[in-house]
C-alpha cells in the first residue's frame, strides 16, 4: 500500500489539464491547490482498494471532480473570472463527450456480438478440439493479440480466460501462466491500433498521429507479447486435458454485425483522414448503421421463426421447438444499457480531475523535469512503467495535455509503453484486474509477479525494436 500511495502522490504533482486553456491565476502553492491535491490523491487509493472495499471506481473520481472544480469556481469567482473557469470547464467536457460517444458506440458492437453468441461459439470451438495444453497457451495468446486491436483488451482477456478455465479445469498452474499470457498478449495488441485502448484513442482523436501511423508498432508489439511467452512456454506440459464437448448455435445476424461493425470504423476513419471531421461522427453514424439492421431483424424475425418452427415440427424436434419458443427479439438500445457505464463514468472523473488540476497550473512543474531537463525517450520509458500502477488513462491524459515538443516516433513510443507497460502487475491494467476476479483462486498477484522479470524481457524488446526500426520517425515533427 506504501507503494500506491507514493505514486499517487507522484502523480498527483504531475496531472496537467486535458488539453485546458491556460489558466491566469496560479494556485500550485496555495491552500485551495494543496486540498485539491489530497481529495484527488484520496480519490485514487480509493479506486485502488476497488476489489477490497467492493466500491465501484467511478464513485470517488466523481466526487472528487465536482469538489475540484467547484473549489476552483468558487477561487475564479471571487477573482471575477468565473467566464474563464467556465470555459476551461466546457473545454474538457467537450473533449471527454467525443471520446464518451465513440467508446459507447465501441462498446454496444462488442455487446451486440456477445449476444448473438459470437464470442461463445469461437469459445466453443477452442474448447471442443482437444488441443494440447501448450497449444491451448500459444492459441489463446495469439488470439487475445489478434482481437484486442478491434475489441477491447478487458473482453478479449475475459473470452480467452473463460477458455482455459473450462479446457483446464481445476488445474491451477496452467490457469495461472495462461492467464498471465492473456493479459500479456491483450495489452500489446491493443497498442499498434486506434481501436486497441483508450489510449490509442486519445492520441488519434488529438490529431497527434494519423490512422496508419499506429502500425507500425506492430513488431514492438509483437515482441512485447512474444518475449514472455517464449520464456513461459518452456514451462508448460505438453499433454492434452480432457476435450469438452460443447456446441453454441449463433443467432442471426451474428456475421453481419461483425461486418457491419468493420464499416463502421472504415466510416470514422474516412471522416477523419479524407475529411478532417471528428472520428466520433463516423462511430455515431455506424450506431445508425445497427440500429437499421436491429429495425430489419425484428421486423423479419416471425418469418425466420415459423421456418425454423416448420423444420423443427417436421423432424420431430422438441428441444429445438422450446428453444424457438424463448427468443427474443433484437434490441439496440438494451446493448447501448450494457455498456460498461462504471468505466465510462470513471473516465469521466479522471479527465475532470486531471483538468481542474492543470488548471490549477501543476502542469508547469513537472514538465521541464520529464521532458526538458530529462530526454523524451528515459520520460516516455518512465510514464510507461508507471502505469503498472496508475491507470494508463491519466498518464496519458497527463502527457497530452503537457504537449512536449516531440517527434513522431516519441508520440509512438508513448502510446506503446502506456499501453504494455500495465503488463508488468496484474493491476496494471483492466485486462489484469479482471481476470484476477474470474480466475479467482488461480490468477493472483503474485502469481504474475512471478513472470514480471520475463514481462519486462518483453517490454524493453519492444522499445528496442521501435527504437531501431522506426528510426526516421524520430526526426519527423509537426
Amino acid at each position: 500500500m506504501l507503494k500506491f500511495v507514493i505514486a499517487a502522490l507522484l502523480f498527483g504533482f504531475t496531472i496537467p489539464s486535458a488539453w485546458a486553456a491556460s489558466s491566469p491565476l496560479d494556485l500550485t502553492m496555495s491552500g485551495v491547490g494543496v486540498a485539491a491535491l489530497v481529495i484527488f490523491v484520496i480519490a485514487y487509493l480509493l479506486v485502488i482498494g476497488e476489489e477490497r472495499l467492493q466500491m465501484r471506481k467511478s464513485k470517488p473520481v466523481l466526487v472528487a471532480a465536482g469538489i475540484i472544480w467547484i473549489m476552483i469556481g468558487v477561487v475564479y469567482a471571487n477573482h471575477e473570472l468565473s467566464s474563464v473557469a467556465e470555459a476551461s470547464f466546457r473545454h474538457n467536457l467537450l473533449e471527454f463527450a467525443e471520446l464518451l460517444l465513440f467508446l459507447l458506440v465501441a462498446m454496444t458492437y462488442i455487446n451486440a456480438m456477445e449476444e448473438r453468441r459470437l464470442f461463445d461459439a469461437l469459445r466453443a470451438w477452442m474448447v471442443r478440439k482437444g488441443f494440447t495444453y501448450k497449444q491451448l497457451f500459444w492459441l489463446t495468446g495469439m488470439l487475445a493479440f489478434v482481437i484486442s486491436p478491434f475489441a477491447d483488451n478487458l473482453t478479449t482477456a475475459l473470452l480467452m480466460c473463460a477458455v482455459v478455465t473450462k479446457v483446464a479445469e481445476n488445474d491451477k498452474k496452467f490457469i495461472a501462466i495462461a492467464c498471465v499470457s492473456i493479459v500479456i498478449a491483450a495489452n500489446a495488441g491493443g497498442a499498434f491500433s486506434p481501436f486497441g485502448d483508450i489510449t490509442t484513442l486519445m492520441v488519434w482523436q488529438a490529431g497527434i498521429l494519423d490512422f496508419q501511423e499506429f502500425f507500425v508498432l506492430f513488431v514492438p508489439s509483437l515482441l512485447n507479447y512474444l518475449v514472455p511467452a517464449i520464456i513461459m512456454s518452456f514451462f508448460i506440459e505438453n499433454r492434452r486435458p480432457n476435450a469438452v464437448m460443447e456446441t453454441v448455435e449463433l443467432k442471426r445476424g451474428a456475421y453481419r454485425i461483425t461486418g457491419i461493425f468493420l464499416l463502421t470504423i472504415m466510416t470514422a476513419v474516412a471522416c477523419h483522414m479524407w475529411l478532417g471531421l471528428p472520428p466520433v461522427l463516423g462511430m455515431m453514424m455506424g450506431l445508425g448503421y445497427l440500429q437499421f439492421f436491429g429495425y430489419f431483424l425484428r421486423m423479419s424475425l416471425p418469418g425466420s421463426l415459423a421456418r425454423k418452427r416448420a423444420l423443427a415440427e417436421k423432424n420431430g424436434d422438441q428441444e429445438r421447438l422450446k428453444q424457438l419458443g424463448s427468443v427474443v427479439p433484437f434490441d439496440v438500445f438494451s446493448r447501448v444499457q450494457r455498456a460498461e457505464w462504471d468505466t465510462l463514468l470513471f473516465f469521466y472523473g479522471i479527465v475532470i480531475c486531471v483538468g481542474g488540476l492543470g488548471f490549477m497550473g501543476y502542469l508547469s512543474l513537472l514538465s521541464n523535469t520529464l521532458y526538458v531537463d530529462w530526454n523524451p525517450t528515459s520520460a516516455n520509458i518512465f510514464l510507461g512503467v508507471l502505469s503498472a500502477v496508475i491507470d494508463n488513462i491519466p498518464i496519458m491524459f497527463a502527457v497530452l495535455s503537457m504537449a512536449p515538443d516531440m517527434s513522431h516516433g516519441q508520440w509512438l513510443l508513448i502510446t506503446l509503453t502506456a499501453g504494455t507497460g500495465g503488463s508488468l502487475l496484474s493491476i496494471g491494467s483492466a485486462a489484469g484486474v479482471a481476470l484476477m476476479g474470474q480466475a479467482r483462486g488461480y490468477y493472483t498477484f503474485m502469481s504474475h509477479l512471478k513472470w514480471t522479470p520475463a514481462i519486462a524481457l518483453g517490454y524493453i524488446a519492444g522499445i528496442v525494436s521501435h527504437l531501431w526500426l522506426n528510426d526516421a520517425l524520430f526526426q519527423v515533427f509537426f
